[in-house]
């Protein structure tokens, strides 16, 4: 982290450009839905006002112009007085493309700006202010708003001025009086009129004068509030949106009046024009700016209540707009992590305590038993406090594919229609950022080759626009995530076909159905015939499998040819904590994840049936089970399965997929909450194995991979689920 509190102040303003151009996409994607009100434009115009106005306070002059133009035609579209028309979504979502690589250029990306690219999107947004047909590449100069104005400069900018609505007002002013009253809290939003005026002397001389007209009394001044103004003459004639620009900061916060110098602007007091609004130069009354924008005062008349704070506040990286975001702070999350790692080692400190009470012998109606009990509610609640700080819902996933169903269907020339389900439902961060990548390249594979064309679906009797559902829920202490979509299904024989044409199966190999469906997830493997921008190079879905497995996840795969498929990935809600049951088998200790555990029982040797030469079965109510001996599944020496069976415990677990077997264990040392500690980085990969633990008496148990075990016995071809004859 920067020490420099400039650095430090610079790099939050780019943290909130990653929200503000989020934001801005998301709206810009409704806008295209055809959710096209008010709200919705003024949310996009306060985002892009934002960006710009941080922009100017860090000097990133490239930046400002490009917001610039680029808000000028959003408040076109806001004023009402430009359609918010397909051409007109287009350019936007290009502006939107071309405005954050210039957030990215300005934070120091390895990637370069494409100035052709950032050209043509100006000549667009120039053209559709002017009312007039996009421009087409290079024909930069043909959208000038006014053909004496001033020419365009090295990247194709030319300056927008704004029409303020101030009646008659000089073409060419010698000057311009401004009054300047700050509202009584705006110390509050970490702004400074000093470092304003200081500010607008930079445009020129500046004659100030103190209006402390309205100055209260000693005994009821305010600590903390704001209670002078001032009237400014500026001796200089910079166009008026250089003067206002200087007060975007404050936007919201202060009355303003900008008049330009003249006859009759000298006629009487700058300040008088606040009280006489009725003057017919004037006729607009003060300029009431709604927060994080600078409206035309055709629109200073809507209330300030209806407008919607905006992330980051008001213009320039939320400075101005504090007041409402005073109820959240913005903390680094390496300070988070230090936290859970802290209250981690806290639990397992109570463990090893606790361990120590039982070991000691005391009774559990003493004082000390008591408030270790005490301790340990104290200390769950802790853990999950801290661990609400790092849930975030998936929404901030869902919403980038909009966008991404949008591109992809272009380049296919398919009609697609995406559909998100829980987007409210709360994983830990981490999973958060790690889910865009599986995600973005199972919605591209769906498109391309799920879903069939227009014309192919007609032939099928389908809707010629194709579906493509996202969907999160909460099940059994995990995070489901499923993209599905009413396509062709997956063609299992040109699967096969394609695997053992490129050596990844024999020819004669024995696959089920689920089996051929996981060929897909093989490195190298692609259905595509040609190679195109979006597949056909043989990366994606192992690319997908590799990701979800380094979370600690599953993937599976349901497909009903000609219906359709469904791909679920299962991840555990957070990285950090899990509550198991303390097991033992092959003399180790284990943990079951407690989500995965239906029921424990202990077995009868009449409840054991052998089929074939390794694989039994357990009778566990109406049905049999696979029963599987964890320790021999683990590689742990185990007596045979025939002879310890029926005097070990048997735990019914059951698959994210709904698959239910028995595990074998030797005993149950009863439930707690672990701190889950990655195997994979500290050791390497085990088979059935997904983390490790410290457990309170200090020894490290493996925490079992439920899904994992089962498959094993799945392989070996024993049936999940074989109900008894009646």
């Amino acid at each position: 982290m920067a020490t420099d509190p400039f650095e430090a102040i610079k790099a939050t303003y780019f943290l909130e450009c990653e929200e503000l151009l989020a934001d801005l996409e998301r709206h810009v994607m409704a806008l295209e839905s055809g959710d096209a009100d008010s709200d919705t434009l003024h949310a996009a115009f306060r985002a892009v006002h934002s960006i710009k106005g941080g922009a100017g306070a860090f000097g990133l002059e490239d930046l400002v112009r490009f917001a610039h133009v680029f808000e000028t035609f959003m408040d076109e579209l806001r004023s009402g007085r430009k359609p918010c028309s397909e051409q007109a979504v287009r350019v936007m979502l290009a502006a939107s493309d071309v405005l954050a690589d210039h957030v990215a250029a300005a934070r120091g990306s390895n990637a370069a700006l494409d100035h052709a690219r950032v050209a043509h999107v100006v000549a667009d947004l120039e053209a559709l202010t002017a009312g007039t047909a996009p421009s087409a590449p290079g024909a930069l100069a043909a959208a000038a708003p006014e053909p004496d104005g001033p020419a365009p400069d090295e990247f194709g900018f030319t300056p927008v001025a704004f029409d303020f609505g101030l009646g008659d007002a000089p073409a060419e002013p010698q000057g311009w009086r401004i009054h300047f009253k700050p509202h009584p809290r705006l110390l509050e939003t970490g702004n400074d009129p000093a470092l304003i005026l200081r500010e607008l002397a930079r445009l020129g001389p500046c004659d100030v004068t103190l209006d402390d007209r309205d100055l209260p009394g000693v005994d009821v001044l305010e600590d903390g509030a704001f209670h002078l103004a001032w009237d400014i003459v500026l001796n200089a004639a910079p166009p008026e949106t250089a003067v206002r620009e200087v007060f975007e900061f404050v936007d919201g916060f202060c009355d303003l009046v900008i008049a330009p110098l003249g006859a009759e602007a000298e006629a009487e007091p700058v300040a008088a024009l606040i009280e006489a609004p009725s003057d017919p130069v004037f006729a607009t009354a003060p300029i009431q700016m709604e927060a994080a924008s600078a409206p035309a005062p055709a629109r200073a008349a809507e209330p300030a209540a209806s407008a919607k704070p905006a992330a980051g506040g008001g213009g320039g990286g939320g400075t101005a707009g504090a007041a409402p975001s005073q109820t959240s702070i913005r903390v680094d999350l390496d300070r988070i992590d230090k936290l859970i790692n802290v209250v981690g080692e806290l639990v397992i400190q109570q463990a090893m305590l606790a361990q120590s009470v039982v070991e000691s012998g005391l009774a559990r109606s003493s004082a000390v038993s008591v408030g270790l009990e005490d301790l340990e509610q104290l200390t769950r609640e802790i853990q999950e406090s801290v661990m609400a700080i790092r849930a975030q819902p998936v929404k901030a996933v869902f919403q980038r594919m909009p966008r991404l169903v949008r591109e992809v269907a272009e380049l296919t020339g398919k009609s697609v229609r995406l559909v998100t389900e829980g987007e409210g439902t709360e994983v830990d961060k981490t999973v958060i950022d790690r889910l865009a990548e599986p995600i973005t390249h199972m919605i591209r594979n769906a498109i391309d080759h799920g879903l069939e064309d227009p014309d192919a679906r007609r032939r099928a009797g389908k809707d010629p626009e194709g579906v493509i559902r996202l969907a999160a829920l909460h099940r059994s202490g995990r995070i489901v995530i499923e993209v599905s979509d009413d396509g062709r299904g997956i063609n299992r024989d040109r699967v096969r076909a394609i695997a053992v044409e490129r050596g990844l199966i024999a020819a004669d190999a024995p696959l089920t159905n689920e089996e051929i469906d996981n060929l897909i997830f093989l490195p190298g493997f692609s259905t595509a015939s040609t190679v195109s921008d979006i597949s056909g190079r043989g990366v994606g879905m192992d690319v997908v499998k590799r990701s979800i497995q380094q979370l600690g996840g599953r993937i599976s795969i349901a497909s009903t040819p000609g219906k359709g498929s469904t791909f679920t990935m299962s991840l555990p809600l957070t990285l950090a904590v899990l509550d198991g049951m303390v097991v033992e088998a092959g003399g180790q200790t284990l943990l079951a994840p407690l989500s995965a555990v239906v029921e424990s029982f202990t077995p009868k040797a009449a409840d054991l049936h052998r089929i074939g030469p390794t694989e039994t079965l357990i009778r566990f109510r109406d049905r049999f089970l696979p029963l599987i001996d964890t320790a021999a599944a683990l590689g742990f020496p185990a007596a045979p399965m025939q002879q310890s069976g029926a005097r070990g415990i048997a735990i019914v677990v059951e698959s994210e997929g709904g698959m239910q077997a028995a595990l074998r264990v030797d005993g149950i040392h009863g439930q707690r909450q672990v701190v889950i500690k990655s195997l994979e980085t500290n050791y390497t990969k085990v088979d059935g194995v997904s983390a490790a633990t410290i457990l309170g008496d200090g020894r490290v148990a493996l925490i079992l991979d439920v899904d994992a075990l089962l498959s094993l016995g799945k392989r070996a071809g024993t049936p999940a689920d074989l109900r008894l004859a009646s």
